[in-house]
C-alpha cells in the first residue's frame, strides 16, 4: 500500500507503508488513518530524522570495515536510510522554510 504525505510547500511525496510507518517511528509519530506534523513539530523532527541517517551511514561503514572480503568491489549495497529517507526529509526541510504542515492518510 502507498501512502501519500502532502504539504502547501512540496509537492506529494509516495512511499510504501512499510517505509513511511519506519520514518514516523523515527520521528515520534505512527501511522494512523490520519496524521499531521504541524510546523511547530517540525525542527524537532528534522533533526531527530537527520540524527537516525547519520547514525545508519556510520554503522554502514562499521560494517563495510568488518566484513572486507577478497572480492570487495564486487558486492552489492543495500539501499540506506538515507536514500530512503531524503525525499521525505526534503519534504520537512522545505515545510519548515514555508511555516507548513506535513499530512497523511491511508
Amino acid at each position: 500500500m502507498l501512502i501519500t504525505f502532502q504539504s502547501n510547500a512540496t509537492p506529494n511525496v509516495l512511499m510504501l507503508k512499510d517505509l513511511a510507518s519506519y520514518l514516523l517511528a523515527i520521528v515520534g509519530k505512527r501511522l494512523n488513518t490520519r496524521g499531521v506534523i504541524t510546523h511547530g513539530e517540525l525542527p524537532h523532527v528534522i533533526n531527530r530524522l537527520e540524527t537516525a541517517i547519520s547514525e545508519d551511514e556510520k554503522a554502514a561503514v562499521e560494517h563495510d570495515e568488518l566484513h572486507r572480503s577478497v572480492h570487495s568491489g564486487h558486492h552489492e549495497h543495500p539501499a540506506g536510510l538515507s536514500q530512503r529517507a531524503y525525499p521525505f526529509l526534503d519534504m520537512l526541510r522545505e515545510a519548515n522554510k514555508q511555516n507548513a504542515d506535513i499530512i497523511w492518510g491511508l
